[in-house]
């Protein structure tokens, strides 16, 4: 294939994650974005009742039956000429280190804020994320259909809340029952609000110049028209201006007020998004920048997935394309092993619906079966290559538990069955320093996680576990490599333990602890972080 038609498919791709706090209805704005793409016909209710249509982005059955997103999943379509990825990350905050590592495989994320609640505790969480790395933000204020909080106190709280400057695109007339519809800033009209029958496409969207006074005071009313006049004047003197440049860096975002339930204002958010996102961007690798267009295939992996088809009992590691064309035919290296590899079936999934790929390229997310070689942050490159993307940081745990079997007899189904979760990032294992695996502990950043382990292993493996929780708090990775630990002294408060690397760590219950166990051990080294 040409390297002109590499570049155009390449500078086609849009890969972007959906963020926000649980319920302000993240999941509903994927499936209106998924029906504009022709990807599905019928969105689905995302509430935990049996009878409902289940969202397509929910796939794990625990999801279903909460109503809640666990996973990150992975949804591609077509539209307007681009071809879109679109990362769909869990709003949960006990499932924030599954949307970290989801926000490194994405040039852009999409918020969704709630119009009657501003922005709450977990958008917070995640907008750190995306300012850590400079990606560009867009703002959706979702739930217009019902009653908002004030539109220039909406605004207010985004900047004063997240530290970022706001550039409102279109500007909402009244909300629940009032809500009557958007004002387009750019191109001077009003959409008016019709019921676009929730679930479809289909619906009437009525666009109103600013001089047809007729057909305003019709839809709108004269009420409501003077309020707006009022509100765009304040806005065009006291707004900021919108500045492209501004919002690649990360530090401008364009927002856009709407109702994903109702379907109103999510084509003319997706529409303008399309034109205001990068293409992929390039990545770091040591010192080098490496660019999508010019370089040749190279990949990391951001997620590893078991038990996605139960009937295989399979595992896929989902991968990011930083840089030119995949081709099945190919042989890649895998980096961190030095092996070279031809990639197994090689997928593009929606949700748990598969198309097996023959090419694919940087911007795309593919998932390819894993036999249990790859780890989350290796690079997959061209054999030969030296590229290596830097790792993925491995958050702390926050809470743990003994896990003890309720069946002994089926000990190698709850190893195989804990490890595989623990390989995917969803928890960390561990073992007491002078024992083996017959006495397991779970680290967890999130508590709904330990609810996710025991359903898992019940319902993927079989296997029965009952959770003891420890008081620990803090966690400590020993940095010294020649550190004796059985003569090592802590504190009444401590547990010594190392996790499946062999490497060794120290549990505390007070924070108080850990200062005092340096100062007990000399030279002692102790990190909060994992190196990977």
């Amino acid at each position: 294939m040409n390297s002109n038609t590499v570049k155009e498919e390449i500078n086609k791709r849009r890969t972007f994650a959906i963020i926000s706090h649980p319920d302000a209805g993240k999941t509903t704005l994927t499936e209106k974005f998924l029906l504009y793409g022709g990807a599905i016909n019928m969105a689905g209710s995302v509430k935990g009742k049996a009878t409902a249509r289940h969202a397509v982005s929910d796939w794990m059955e625990i999801e279903k039956q909460r109503g809640i997103s666990v996973t990150s999943s992975v949804l591609q379509f077509n539209y307007d000429d681009c071809c879109i990825n679109i990362l769909d990350t869990p709003g949960h905050q006990d499932f924030s280190e599954d949307t970290y590592r989801t926000l490194m495989a994405a040039d852009s994320a999409v918020m969704v804020i709630d119009a009657s609640k501003g922005v709450e505790a977990q958008t917070r969480k995640l907008f750190k994320v995306c300012t850590m790395r400079h990606i560009p933000i867009f703002t959706f204020i979702n739930k217009m259909d019902r009653d908002a909080m004030d539109t220039f106190d909406l605004l207010d709280d985004i900047e004063n809340n997240l530290g970022i400057a706001t550039c409102p695109i279109n500007w909402p007339i009244g909300s629940g029952k009032n809500f009557k519809g958007i004002y387009d800033r750019h191109e001077d009209h009003i959409v008016t609000f019709a019921d676009t029958l929730k679930g479809t496409k289909e619906g009437t969207e009525n666009h109103i110049k600013m001089d047809d006074m007729d057909q305003i005071h019709e839809f709108i009313g004269e009420d409501a028209y003077e309020k707006l006049q009022g509100e765009i004047e304040l806005l065009d003197g006291a707004g900021a201006e919108f500045d492209l440049d501004e919002v690649r860096k990360g530090q401008l975002t364009p927002v856009f007020f709407g109702s994903a339930l109702q379907n109103f204002g999510v084509e003319i958010f997706l529409h303008n998004f399309l034109k205001m996102a990068t293409p992929p961007t390039g990545r770091n690798s040591g010192n080098e920048v490496i660019d999508p267009l010019e370089h040749d295939f190279t990949a990391f992996v951001f997620k590893i997935q078991a038990n996605m088809n139960k009937a295989h009992r399979d595992r896929v590691a989902f991968m990011r394309i930083c840089s030119g064309r995949y081709d099945a035919s190919q042989e890649v290296q895998h980096v961190q092993s030095g092996k070279t590899m031809r990639l197994s079936q090689p997928q593009q999934l929606m949700a748990d619906e598969r198309k097996i790929l023959s090419e694919a390229y940087a911007g795309d997310i593919m998932g390819v079966f894993d036999p249990g070689i790859f780890s989350i942050g290796d690079t997959v490159c061209m054999p030969k290559d030296t590229v290596k993307y830097e790792g993925i940081p491995t958050f702390a745990p926050e809470h743990f538990a003994r896990v003890r079997q309720v069946d002994t007899m089926k000990r190698k189904q709850f190893v195989k069955g804990i490890t595989q979760i623990a390989q995917e990032g969803a928890i960390q294992i561990f073992q007491e320093y002078n024992m083996g695996l017959e006495e397991i502990i779970v680290g967890v950043v999130g508590v709904l996680q330990f609810d996710v382990l025991k359903f898992r292993l019940e319902s993927e493996y079989g296997v029965d576990i009952r959770l003891e929780p420890l008081p620990y708090e803090h966690i400590r990775w020993v940095e010294n490599e020649d550190i004796d630990m059985t003569t090592l002294v802590g504190t009444s408060d401590m547990k010594k333990i190392k996790d499946m690397n062999d490497r060794p760590l120290l549990l505390f219950v007070n924070e108080w602890s850990v200062g005092m166990t340096i100062d007990r051990n000399k030279g002692l080294v102790l990190s909060e972080f994992k190196k990977n």
